[in-house]
């Protein structure tokens, strides 16, 4: 089986109604609180992805048991102290740097050493960030490669509370200070700036003892010890990243239209929206409703007939993290010069995305100036591409993949685009929802 893929031709005009898979953030969340819950937790419509199927296998590491069948998944929790760890025990992120990260702050006080590995990609990957503030709990790391994976996890029996300041606004870093929290006597107290907030929302819902305090530019996290999880069944919504792909091909893509449905829209995760909004494309939520915690809506998406150029605030980066690469391609068809700015954590991902994004156009055509945390980008509302265009060697990024593909539909030329078995970590069917777009 060929791992490139090949397209030649635009995707012409279309109107239709998709779903896309479950939301990854909240599948892996819901696979690690389920595996330290009082009983058996079901969801439904979880993300069957390399990533979370790396999570189910994890905790099946640590002793708990899980089944799938069909499209529902049960696990089996035994507690909060539920885990068995066992002398030397190997846990495998894989590609996730969601699994790798949060999943430490769950293992603080196990005693035992405890080594975490994952793929290429994810072993390239700054974990001193992660290390340094759970380090402050009790436990200790040993850490290879320059602060990179492989690593090894000494935890404490007693774990004590702590103050931390998250200033990246990594919602991995929160979340992994959270769990750790968890298992803490005392009181924790976590400033940290506005990101995604599926953990917070997650533990209001179970009823944990947390307490959040929304500033302007800060949250304020307060999270006492946790003594009993009760189980957690969940249907688990679309996720508004890979919604993204879609969202932009319609935007770009002449005289279509398009419904996504029951989508996750919390506002930590709906940058795109506010960004695309304001370059002149036309989103529409309906049917919201709140589903334990989380806004949840169908979004309706037409073409765009004319595209302007944005400068970019930053208070939408945290919100739009992982769909940057994406918003890029509006931008080379905006009428005029866009700019963002504050980007640095892009090169925190799968890949160094900041520097995809730049290569990406540059290849397309389109004039752009990258900086370590910025882009401008020149748009060109004309733009046809006509040259031949190869996308590889890009350390398997799904989102790379993803957006050379909506590039591709929605500009035209001749490309190879290479690993298509990327799109396995967090969108298995997206090329079978690009094809169904393409059908009358």
């Amino acid at each position: 089986m060929s791992k490139s893929i090949k397209i030649n031709n635009k995707i012409s005009q279309f109107n239709k109604t998709i779903k896309v898979s479950g939301d990854k953030s909240i599948s892996i969340r819901w696979v690690l609180l389920s595996s330290l819950a009082n009983g058996v937790s079901k969801s439904k419509n979880l993300l069957m992805s390399e990533d979370v199927l790396a999570a189910i296998n994890a905790i099946k590491v640590l002793g708990i048991k899980s089944t799938i069948n069909k499209n529902i998944c049960k696990i089996y929790g035994k507690g909060i102290n539920g885990y068995t760890y066992k002398k030397n025990l190997t846990l495998d992120a894989k590609n996730s740097g969601t699994l790798g990260r949060l999943i430490l702050g769950l293992l603080i006080n196990n005693t035992n050493q405890l080594k975490l590995i994952g793929d290429k990609s994810l072993s390239k990957r700054d974990f001193k960030r992660i290390s340094d503030p759970l380090s402050k709990f009790g436990a200790k790391f040993k850490l290879y490669k320059k602060n990179k994976l492989p690593l090894v996890i000494s935890g404490i029996e007693k774990p004590k509370s702590i103050k931390y300041f998250e200033k990246k606004g990594s919602a991995q870093c929160k979340s992994a200070v959270i769990f750790a929290a968890m298992r803490a006597e005392g009181t924790t107290l976590i400033k940290a700036k506005k990101s995604r907030d599926h953990t917070e929302l997650l533990c209001k819902h179970l009823n944990l003892p947390i307490n959040i305090k929304y500033r302007k530019k800060y949250d304020e996290i307060k999270i006492k010890k946790v003594k009993k999880i009760k189980t957690l069944n969940y249907d688990i919504p679309s996720d508004i990243s890979s919604s993204a792909f879609f969202i932009v091909l319609t935007a770009l893509s002449k005289n279509s239209e398009l419904l996504i449905k029951k989508v996750n829209i919390n506002k930590s995760r709906i940058g795109i929206i506010d960004i695309l909004r304001k370059m002149g494309v036309k989103i529409k939520f309906q049917n919201k409703k709140n589903y334990k915690g989380e806004q949840i809506a169908d979004i309706k998406i037409t073409s765009a007939r004319s595209l302007k150029p944005i400068n970019c605030p930053e208070k939408f980066n945290s919100a739009a993290i992982d769909e940057f690469l994406v918003i890029f391609l509006v931008a080379a068809k905006a009428n005029g010069i866009s700019y963002f700015k504050g980007l640095s954590e892009l090169n925190q991902k799968e890949s160094p995305r900041l520097k995809w994004g730049s290569k990406i156009l540059k290849k397309m055509g389109i004039k752009n100036i990258v900086t370590k945390n910025s882009i401008k980008i020149f748009g060109n509302p004309h733009l046809k591409i006509k040259n031949k265009i190869i996308i590889k060697d890009f350390l398997r990024d799904h989102r790379v993949f993803m957006t050379s593909v909506i590039a591709a539909l929605s500009f035209g030329g001749f490309w190879t685009i290479h690993d298509k078995d990327s799109i396995q970590t967090s969108f298995p069917n997206f090329l079978k929802l690009i094809n169904s777009l393409k059908k009358k």
